[in-house]
């Protein structure tokens, strides 16, 4: 039985990155459901429509043979159509296709891209969209001279967005801005173990796991 729901933001974008754009995955399209559709009934359409819950004996056949491959997820309403290179159905229904190696996907406060590393080598890379991190970057300068370090601790772990290692970098950057201000000010900086620095690895299809939205998170 193919899952396509994820019950989790932090499960959506653990299987969007992980499992999907970094074994090829690249090219993609989005969607919201309307409110007056059946999400399960939207699912079992573009299932059939776009041959996508067939196994993986059948998904490496049709890759030998110059064919492309689909995989579907969905989270609430939200939905994104993923497709690997090759001849598919998928690029003459879906002609505004973007390529996530050019155009990160965003979703809840998330960027999504796939983007050569420090290493030479290509990874699915996942941080916090530009203006989300602003925001949250500008919410702890408004409080680093305002909060014990013991509550700037609390408000960092609040954080509701798992640490990949283009995040992590990100909350240095924030720890960091925070303690030049708590320097000029002469307090006690904060120290790096007030971050929340190891992922979570979640299951992405069975609920009540992961990190959901905080105030300053939005879908996109």
């Amino acid at each position: 039985m193919y899952r396509c729901e994820a019950t989790t933001v932090g499960g959506f974008v653990q299987q969007l990155a992980v499992a999907y754009v970094q074994h090829g995955y690249w090219f993609y399209v989005t969607g919201e459901i309307p409110e007056r559709k059946c999400p399960q009934a939207v699912d079992a359409k573009l299932l059939d429509r776009y041959e996508i819950a067939i196994s993986k004996w059948a998904r490496a056949r049709r890759k030998r043979m110059g064919g492309a491959n689909v995989q579907y997820l969905r989270f609430g309403r939200f939905f994104v159509l993923m497709a690997t290179r090759g001849e598919h159905r998928f690029f003459e229904d879906e002609p505004t296709f973007r390529d996530v190696r050019r155009e990160p996907l965003s979703f809840a406060g998330y960027s999504i891209s796939y983007k050569l590393g420090a290493d030479r080598k290509w990874h699915a890379s996942v941080r916090i969209h530009p203006s989300d991190y602003l925001t949250l970057k500008a919410h702890f300068l408004d409080l680093a001279t305002r909060r014990s370090v013991e509550k700037l601790t609390t408000e960092f772990h609040r954080i509701p967005f798992e640490p990949y290692a283009p995040v992590r970098r990100q909350f240095l950057n924030i720890l960091r801005a925070v303690n030049r201000e708590r320097k000029k000010a002469g307090y006690e900086p904060a120290p790096v173990e007030a971050l929340r620095l190891r992922r979570t690895v979640v299951r992405p299809f069975v609920s009540g796991v992961g990190m959901e939205n905080a105030a300053w998170t939005r879908s996109r």
